[in-house]
């Protein structure tokens, strides 16, 4: 069988943790920054994990 090519835009957006499960940087951190409070920016700095409703897409985007 052939194998299946990883897509490297997803590659690059995620990476598998130990459990298998995927994790993502958070959205909406590159610009009109000066209108977001402090608090809100510093949340936006932490890595969160890819939701049960778009596992399986990233799991097939990225096989391995």
């Amino acid at each position: 069988m052939p194998k299946i090519k990883t897509r490297r835009a997803a590659a690059k957006r995620f990476k598998r943790t130990a459990s298998g499960k995927f994790k993502r940087m958070k959205a909406y951190k590159t610009h009109i920054l000066t209108k977001k409070t402090p608090k809100r920016k510093r949340n936006l700095r932490k890595s969160t994990l890819v939701s049960s409703a778009d596992f399986k897409r990233v799991s097939q985007m990225v096989p391995k």
